[in-house]
């Protein structure tokens, strides 16, 4: 009996949950982030990341993270609890 499968099988998904760690810290660029990229942000849906795409293209680029409280629906809240992974590059 051969152990390498168990053992491939255990070290690929302890690379998958830490790469999934990982992706949770990656910051995220507003002003050029897709639907799925700001619906992985902390309190933000799809519904919302389609808000923000919307007012992006109406008003400009975003100035600064903060400026993400100007979209109906997201409120100071979610912008302090994602601060870390926000960016406008």
């Amino acid at each position: 009996m051969t152990r390498t499968p168990v053992l491939a099988t255990l070290v690929l998904l302890f690379t998958l949950i830490t790469g999934l760690a990982h992706a949770q810290d990656a910051t995220v660029n507003i002003n050029t982030a897709d639907v799925a990229t700001l619906a992985s942000l902390d309190g933000i849906g799809e519904s919302k990341a389609r808000a923000i795409i919307e007012y992006r293209e109406a008003h400009g680029p975003f100035a600064s993270p903060d400026d993400l409280a100007k979209v109906k629906g997201i409120g100071t809240r979610t912008v302090e609890k994602n601060a870390q992974r926000l960016t406008v590059q």
